[in-house]
């Protein structure tokens, strides 16, 4: 008994690390929102440090010729800059909702991508959807029309974060490596992209980094460590733990983001937006119901 509840339990030990990890990110990022730093400078000392970071664990585990392979594999190299291309989009609209105060915009986002990610397996894979899974669509489909019309602003800040993590998720299932490689790979094929931006930042007098203080420093020195251990978390959860418990568990990342964007940086909400915003939770709550059957009736 002892030997199959452990595996359990450490699973649900890494899953709730990780979700809580990525649910208290817009704390993580407060000190560089109380400096001048644009979000494009956060990304790109991001994808640097989280550059950084990997390859030092890739060495420690001794996994570092497993990417260089992917150099000589022109197919997976552009699986893989194609990826890197999807999470930088996702990095930066994330960052730039939390420099702009739009934190709670952004957990609609991760409310909506598991939907989005059903809707992608129907339309690319040819995935069946059942009646409560297109319910929950329906619903949240609602949600989002309702924000864009009533709301008085369409909520591009979720859908362009729900977009690009469901198809940088599908993208990643073409290209079979181990998530801290494939992390490793992702920032280094961006690591260019950002140095040079840096580069040209310094050149033109618009970098921030020298006007930071001791703290704001260390956040963005410790970005990569803060990108890295969740997803290894992440990783080592889903390889314990059902993929139904790991998906019902996934919208405790969005509730802390939501809490956090209201109870401490004090944003607004007004009643069209909480409407539109409960179209999308109706959405929500029948998707992780459905789930919740799907998981009964696999037990049974």
């Amino acid at each position: 008994m002892t030997t199959q509840t452990n595996p359990q339990r450490t699973g649900l030990f890494y899953a709730l690390g990780c979700f809580l990890i990525w649910g208290t990110f817009p704390i993580y990022w407060y000190p560089i929102n109380q400096s001048a730093m644009p979000a494009e400078q956060i990304l790109a000392n991001r994808v640097a440090w989280s550059a950084v970071f990997s390859l030092i664990l890739l060495l420690i585990y001794r996994q570092h010729q497993v990417m260089w392979t992917a150099f000589r594999q022109p197919k997976l190299l552009g699986i893989y800059f194609l990826s890197s291309l999807l999470i930088g989009v996702n990095w930066l609209v994330y960052l730039w909702a939390i420099v702009h105060h739009r934190v709670v915009d952004a957990s609609l986002g991760y409310f909506i991508n598991p939907l989005f990610n059903i809707f992608l397996g129907w339309l690319v894979f040819k995935e069946q959807m059942n009646r409560l899974q297109s319910f929950a669509l329906i619903l949240a489909a609602i949600g989002v029309v309702w924000l864009a019309i009533l709301g008085g602003q369409f909520p591009w800040i979720a859908i362009l974060l729900a977009g690009s993590f469901g198809l940088y998720a599908m993208i990643r299932k073409l290209a079979p490596m181990d998530a801290l490689v494939g992390l490793t790979l992702e920032t280094v094929l961006l690591l260019p992209f950002a140095l040079a931006y840096l580069a040209w930042c310094g050149v033109s007098g618009s970098l921030i980094f020298a006007e930071l203080n001791g703290l704001q420093t260390a956040v963005l020195l410790g970005s990569g460590a803060a990108t890295t251990i969740p997803l290894l978390l992440f990783n080592g959860a889903a390889k314990r733990i059902s993929l139904s418990l790991l998906g019902m568990l996934q919208y405790v990342s969005p509730t802390l983001q939501m809490l956090c964007g209201l109870i401490l940086f004090r944003e607004q909400m007004d009643m069209n937006r909480l409407i539109g915003y409960a179209w999308v939770w109706a959405g929500v709550a029948v998707f992780l119901w459905a789930m919740w059957r799907k998981t009964r009736v696999q037990a049974a």
